[in-house]
Parts: C-alpha cells; structure tokens; sequence
C-alpha cells in the first residue's frame, strides 16, 4: 500500500515537471510493472520528471499474435509493428524481370492459372514445382484440378469474391527470383460490392518453408464481407486424395478428398499493414532413414515403411501409397523387424476405403456425388477401362452383340464426319450446315447460384482458356 501511495505521488509530481527521488521504491514498482504490462500496451518514459505512463493500444495494434499448429508456428502482426511492413514485398522495387502481370487474370473473375516455380517450396512437408493462382485472392497447391478448388489445398490470405476486371488499375502480379514466389492482388474489387474501395494483399511463398501475408489495403473489416456467392477465408489447407471404385461404374475409379489439416486466421486481426507469418514445423516426411524415423520425438506419430523408404505418421498426400503397401498396418517397433516384415501383398483396392475413413481429419463427403464422378471421368480418372477381376460371370452374347453395334456406329459418324469435313461443298454437308443448332450444346457441370466456379486457363497464352471447372460445394 505505501509502494502504491508512492507511485500515485510519483504519477502526480510527474504531472508537475518534478518527478519521483532516484532509487524510489515507487521507480522500481513502475519499472516492474512495465515489465509486466500485458500485450498491446505502449510504454512511454516522462524524460523529464522520470514518471512511467502506460498507453492501452488499439486492439488492431497487438504486436504478436502467435498460434502453435500441429504443421506451422503461426505469427500475426498488427499494424503498428514495424516487423510487419518488414514483411511487405514492395513489387515495384522489385527486379521487373522477375514480376509479371498476369494478363487474364487481371482482367477476368473467377479464373485460376498455374504457374511453374523456380525452386521446390515445402508445404506441409512436400515438394512442390506449380501452383494454381486463383483470382478469389488465393493460391491453390493441389496436383488436380477439381470442382472444389476453394474447399482445402490452399493459401489465402483472403479468399473472397475478388473481380480483377472491374478496374483497369487492378492487377494479378507475380514475382519468383529463385527464393521467394509472391503473389500480389493489387487494387482488386469485390464483385458487385464495389463501393467499399480496393484490396491490395499478397502471398509470399519463400523456398525454405516460410508463407507470409501481407496485407498493404484492407477498406473494411473481413467480418462485413459476404459468403453467400463465395467463401470468405483466411489460412492454410491440405489434404490427401484415394482412389475408390465407383458405385455406379464398378470399372472406374473415384477420386475422394480428405483434408487432413487446416489453419484457420482470425479474419478480425486482418487489417491495413498487418501482416502473418507462418514457420513451418518439421515432420515425418523429413527423416530419410528407419533409424531416425522410429526415434523421432515429434508430436506426430512417425512411421517406417521399408518398402516405400519413407517416415509417415500415415496422413500426407502419400496416403494412397501408404494404404496400397500395407505400411499402416504393419506394428513392429525396431527397423530389423520392419524390414523382415516387408514382404506384403497390397490389399485390393476396394478396401482403402475403410481404411481412409479412421482419420478423423474432415472428410469432404460433399465430393462424393455424381457430379463428382462425371468430373473424374472427363479428367481423366484413373482405372477406366481395367481388367475384370478373375471368376466373374461370363458376358452375355446380347452385350457382346451390342457393343459390335456400337462400335460399328461410332465408326460411321467418324468416318461421316472425316467426309464432310473434307467435303464441305457436298449435298451432306450441306445439309447439316443448314440444320445446325444456333449454338452448339457446350460440356458443363451442373452450377448452383451459391457455390464459387472457376476456370481454368492457359498461363502462356492471351486469348485461349481452359475448360476445366471447380466448384466450391
């Protein structure tokens, strides 16, 4: 109480000019204090009386935020934190010949172009060499193009309804100098919310591992940004892809997602000159031997597989593997054992699936509809056309007989349609060209109001565009 009494004369004779006696126990409790003040506090010293005040900072100026993911230490920095403007990649200083303006991507909505990096970028532990940059202010690392890009494999600093054509001044840029791959989306509107102003953000995927966002202008604050036409997102995803049989179609094969880990921002800390940086954490995938791998005190539960020569705890994008060669079930303990073990017939395909739904990782049961199929099939899903199983019943002539049929069917339009192309003046081609439609039916997925659909499009090109569609469902 008398320490207390003696700070409040202190505050006050420093209120005054006079200040406190050196070596005031009132002096050594201000000095304690301040070193206790919680985060978001600003210390300032009263150069002339000696006294201590203590400024409560705006909760957008939080120094450091930092968050322990099982993947990534992640670090947020408020505005008033000169680290993070250290963070900024300022694009016009930069070298030119590394920053390109992608051409499409500038000037059109919901479009998606990968882009080849110069350097192998870890992710989640795993080597990657493309990208996928999507106008919706996100970069998109999975291998295969799929209905739901904006769902999981992904790097957003803010995904949302981003419409690049809107303005002339809006940009798509990009910058890869052999160390760092930057994505910025500079001066880029909301479609059809254009009065809240421009963003300007960006993606820096550095070749040790390092992901920073940077935020340059944020006019709102995320919270008031609508869902309803496209996810509205901040953080990290990955996920690992099977191959199941198909219900419908025993002969082919269905491609099912199971995200396995997410990091998720709190989109309120998202504001103008913040910024977030994401550390990456080591994992099973970096130990090369048996040795190291069973030894290993990471939080994950690491595994060795001899006849794939690789640590797992089970749940990356190798999982397919990992179930095919029987390593998840394989309980032996020292490397001589995993290796006399090693001797293991894969399991036929149709039992993955039990398999891949122990993990407790969000599974996307959304994938698994006939939409969902028809997409596998047009990209070409592996498994179509695959050999029967031995002691399956025998044909039936009637399905022999009418597939000669169809064969024979699909062989007349081929060649009737070789003739009239090589024939246009003829009477048949003629008669086709007069009974066209007046637009030719187009391959399309079935489309909700309320999912986000991109497309696909050739980075080396300005005028050709792709015909892959995802679909966040």
């Amino acid at each position: 109480m008398r320490w207390g009494g003696l700070l409040l004369l202190c505050l006050l004779r420093g209120a005054l000019g006079a200040g406190c006696p050196p070596g005031s126990p009132a002096v050594g409790e201000g000095r304690r204090r301040a070193r206790e003040a919680p985060e978001g506090t600003r210390l300032s010293q009263d150069l002339g009386g000696g006294s201590l005040a203590i400024d409560t900072l705006p909760p957008n100026e939080t120094r450091i935020v930092e968050d322990n993911h099982s993947y990534y230490v992640s670090r947020v920095y408020g505005p008033g934190d000169a680290h993070a403007r250290g963070l900024w990649v300022d694009m016009a200083a930069a070298n030119r010949s590394h920053v390109k303006v992608h051409g499409i991507l500038s000037n059109t909505h919901r479009q998606a172009s990968r882009i080849i990096l110069s350097f192998d970028f870890p992710f989640y532990g795993h080597l990657l060499r493309q990208v996928t940059i999507a106008t919706g202010g996100f970069i998109f690392v999975g291998d295969v193009i799929h209905r739901m890009l904006t769902a999981t494999q992904y790097i957003a600093p803010l995904m949302a309804n981003f419409n690049p054509s809107y303005s002339r001044n809006s940009t798509v840029q990009y910058l890869d100098n052999g160390t760092v791959f930057v994505v910025q989306w500079d001066k880029v509107y909301l479609q059809g919310k254009e009065e809240l102003g421009s963003f300007t953000f960006q993606a820096a995927l550095h070749s040790t591992g390092r992901i920073v966002f940077g935020y340059k202008e944020i006019p709102v604050p995320v919270l008031q940004i609508s869902a309803s036409q496209h996810p509205v997102k901040a953080g990290l995803s990955d996920a690992f892809m099977i191959l199941n049989p198909s219900p419908d179609v025993p002969e082919s094969r269905r491609r099912t997602i199971y995200e396995y880990h997410r990091v998720e921002l709190d989109t309120s800390r998202i504001s103008s000159l913040a910024a977030v940086e994401f550390t990456p954490l080591p994992t099973c995938l970096q130990h090369q031997s048996c040795e190291m791998c069973v030894t290993s005190e990471l939080t994950f539960n690491c595994s060795w597989c001899h006849v794939l020569q690789r640590c797992s705890s089970g749940f990356d994008r190798h999982r397919q593997d990992w179930l095919a060669h029987g390593c998840a079930q394989s309980d032996e303990q020292t490397c001589e054992d995993l290796a006399e073990g090693s001797r293991y017939s894969a399991p036929p395909v149709g039992s993955l699936a039990p398999l891949a739904t122990s993990t407790s990782s969000l599974f996307l049961d959304s994938l698994t509809t006939e939409d969902d199929t028809k997409l596998n099939q047009f990209a070409g899903a592996e498994g179509l056309g695959s050999s029967i199983p031995s002691g399956t019943a025998p044909i039936p002539t009637g399905t022999i007989v009418g597939i000669v049929l169809a064969v024979l069917l699909l062989a007349g339009i081929i060649l009737a349609g070789i003739y009239i192309s090589s024939h246009p003046t003829s009477n048949a081609a003629l008669f086709f060209l007069e009974r066209r439609p007046r637009h030719w039916p187009a391959m399309k997925f079935r489309n909700h109001s309320s999912h986000a659909t991109y497309s696909e499009v050739e980075a080396a090109s300005q005028e050709k565009e792709g015909f892959v569609e995802a679909e966040q469902c």
